[in-house]
């Protein structure tokens, strides 16, 4: 069941810092490599948007759609193009395996 994909740690929305998102079962975002197998096992695609969303939220995106405006706000964003994101190597993993879950489960991005 997803719950154990519940948020641990908020990003924090100040436009100096990020907390990364810590997901229970998983780790967090820029320290652990998330599995595909558990995220395809237990993760809604609700969770799954979330989490690859949050990734670059904490990296400084600046949203564009209203549902990304909406979750995460654009204070203290930098970057309007996704491309231009800096992540380490697990926030790349992170963000390639979630990515891949929503096209296994069909997810609309």
């Amino acid at each position: 069941m997803f719950i154990r994909l519940a948020l641990t740690a908020a990003a924090a929305s100040l436009a100096t810092s990020a907390v990364a998102g810590c997901y229970e079962g998983q780790g967090c975002t820029d320290s652990a490599r998330f599995s595909e197998r558990f995220l395809v096992e237990n993760a809604a695609c609700d969770i799954l948007w979330q989490i690859r969303n949050q990734i670059y939220h904490e990296n400084g995106y600046c949203f564009r759609t209203p549902r990304g405006i909406r979750a995460f706000g654009n204070a203290g964003c930098r970057h309007d193009d996704i491309n231009e994101v800096r992540l380490n190597q697990f926030e790349r993993m992170n963000v390639a395996t979630v990515a891949k879950v929503e096209r296994i489960k069909g997810c609309a991005r």
